[in-house]
């Protein structure tokens, strides 16, 4: 994911070295010197077609448009199997016919190129229909996880200036339509479903979609105009909305050639959320792009169903998260075997360190590795990885794709950045700009986008270190973000909510490592006077906090404290409190003004 990493360090166990089988596709890098060396983006940028009549370079026309110009339109494109044993699937000719439909709804409501669509739903196929056929209308598209409570929703649209938003009729009533004062640019709300939704500018999917022509032509499309806006959590303050451009789909093209192995050929499932960059980025543009046949499961995890789902759909590139491979290792490998699984030749993962023992298992079980890899949601696709043809050393993050350089760097006195080329010192982890997929800015924050960038790198925030081999190996965050099942949590979004309730006068959140999530969320509160700790308000913050939040945000954990730390500035001192619940070092008090003891 991964968008952000954990911070447990992690440590090899081993090499284990992958020999493709006589079936399997020659992998798309062999010589990783040999092509890191020729690489030029310029010309990795001759696999894609381009807009030939009105210039330019647009994602939608890359992952969709273009195949059926190379005669690859009747190849299945999204195969979608509901939670209900249902199964559609949509050619990549059905598929450009059903984005032209969106993009000429958009139109017929006066939708202009530059406004902001937001989809809220879960895995159902009008979402990538919506979020293709946007990009076809040049608009800027956020896609939302569907379990977000309304406060994050309401957030989101604000900061992200809605005007369209693309929902089924239950979350809307239940998530946003309380929210419609909040959002007065929410112009137009399309509904997925077949009950009824009403509120201002709300209209039906099969009105104003379905009835819309097949027909659209994209326009001159700035490769560098803004396409898609994904937020994602800081340690303080609001959520950061990472502006990405059109020009992006070259790089998820080619760490999907390179990071995934990729070939025209394969059945490719990535189990990830459109909600979080992943979904997007390699839930539905790489894999397009690459005129794969793409699986889609409405269902979360659940073991039995998931090998059932890489047994009949014959997958054979699977991405998926450590959350879902550590739950699956609970089970043993035996539900595994149960499934022959002939078609499936390469795992990956991504989402937080994947921890050598999963690395192993997976060869234990299914006979083949994972392969971890690394990136953040402000590099827009994969960095770093382990790669189908090299080497694994468990436990690590991987050596950097062609035409990316990272480094390990540290700060001298004045600021400025400089390499380390010792292997095993650790550092900062940063990567030389730019590369397409580089996000162009912090929504309206652009002295907070700035300091992302000394001397030329892109600083990660990521602590790391560089073995004499040039794969590189996680040790931990330099903030205090949370990664609970892959999810990016920022505590600021816990806390505001907690604060909410009547009884709660400060809040403090931090994440507590635990072995299936990689951590969970722990809040710290002090009551307000005339409220005493008991049982029951716990039970009923947590429950407050999931209705706000949803369940996937809200904290698991409530401890009360009668104070809680604080710097001279009044700032709550997650650090300390982390410190705390896990019995480690406090470090330099030298701030504190007030204290729980």
């Amino acid at each position: 994911m991964a968008e952000e990493r954990a911070t447990q360090p992690a440590r090899s166990t081993g090499r284990i070295v992958k020999q493709p089988g006589a079936l399997q596709p020659t992998p798309n890098l062999l010589d990783y010197e040999a092509t890191c060396a020729s690489f030029s983006w310029d010309e990795a940028a001759r696999a894609l077609d381009g807009l030939a009549n009105n210039g330019g370079l647009n994602i939608a026309h890359e992952a969709v448009d273009r195949h059926l110009l190379h005669g690859r339109g009747a190849k299945t494109a999204i195969r979608w199997l509901g939670k209900g044993g249902e199964r559609r699937e949509f050619s990549y000719a059905d598929l450009a016919a059903a984005t032209n439909r969106f993009a000429n709804a958009l139109q017929s409501l006066g939708v202009q190129p530059g406004e902001r669509v937001f989809v809220l739903m879960g895995r159902l196929p009008e979402l990538y229909m919506a979020v293709l056929g946007a990009l076809k209308a040049r608009c800027v598209v956020t896609p939302l996880f569907s379990a977000f409570g309304p406060e994050p929703i309401a957030m989101r649209a604000e900061l992200g200036d809605a005007r369209v938003l693309v929902t089924t009729p239950e979350l809307y009533q239940r998530k946003v339509a309380g929210l419609r004062e909040r959002l007065p640019g929410l112009q137009h709300v399309i509904v997925v479903g077949e009950t009824v939704a009403e509120g201002p500018g709300v209209r039906a999917w099969n009105e104003v979609v379905e009835t819309a022509r097949s027909d659209y032509t994209i326009g001159p499309t700035d490769p560098e105009s803004m396409a898609l806006l994904h937020f994602t959590s800081g340690t303080t303050g609001r959520p950061k909305g990472a502006i990405h451009v059109h020009a992006a789909v070259l790089a998820h093209h080619v760490t999907g050639r390179y990071a995934l192995d990729l070939h025209e050929g394969d059945v490719f499932w990535c189990t990830a959320d459109p909600g979080w960059v992943t979904g997007t980025s390699y839930g539905i543009i790489a894999p397009l792009t690459h005129g794969v046949t793409n699986i889609v499961v409405e269902a979360e995890f659940d073991a039995e169903t998931w090998y059932g789902v890489l047994d009949s759909e014959q997958v054979s590139v699977w991405y998926t998260a450590p959350t879902a491979i550590r739950m699956m290792m609970k089970l043993g490998a035996d539900a595994v075997q149960a499934h022959a699984l002939p078609a499936l030749r390469f795992m990956a993962s991504v989402g937080e360190p994947l921890n050598p023992e999963a690395v192993v298992w997976g060869e234990q079980a299914f006979g083949l590795p994972f392969h971890d890899n690394w990136w953040q949601t402000e590099t827009g696709g994969i960095m770093v990885a382990n790669f189908a043809a090299l080497d694994i050393l468990p436990g690590s993050m991987g050596r950097p794709l062609p035409g990316i350089t990272a480094a390990i760097v540290q700060r001298d006195a004045d600021g400025h950045v400089k390499p380390v080329d010792q292997p095993g010192v650790e550092g900062e982890l940063a990567l030389k700009t730019p590369w397409p997929s580089m996000m162009r800015g912090y929504l309206n924050e652009d002295e907070r986008y700035r300091k992302c960038f000394v001397d030329g790198w892109y600083l990660t925030g990521d602590l790391a270190k560089r073995d004499a081999q040039g794969y590189f190996w996680f040790v931990g965050r330099a903030d205090d973000v949370i990664k609970s099942a892959g999810h990016l949590i920022g505590p600021f979004e816990v806390e505001s909510a907690l604060i909410e309730h009547p009884a709660v006068a400060e809040a403090g959140v931090i994440g507590k490592p635990d072995p299936t999530v990689g951590e969970i969320v722990k809040a710290f509160v002090a009551l307000k006077p005339g409220y005493e700790p008991s049982e029951a308000l716990r039970r009923e913050l947590l429950g407050h906090a999931r209705k706000r939040l949803g369940a996937a945000v809200a904290p698991k954990e409530i401890d009360f404290r009668a104070n809680l730390p604080k710097t001279r500035s009044g700032k709550i001192m997650r650090r300390l409190l982390k410190a705390r619940e896990l019995g480690l070092p406090e470090g330099d008090l030298s701030t504190l003004e007030s204290d729980e003891k």
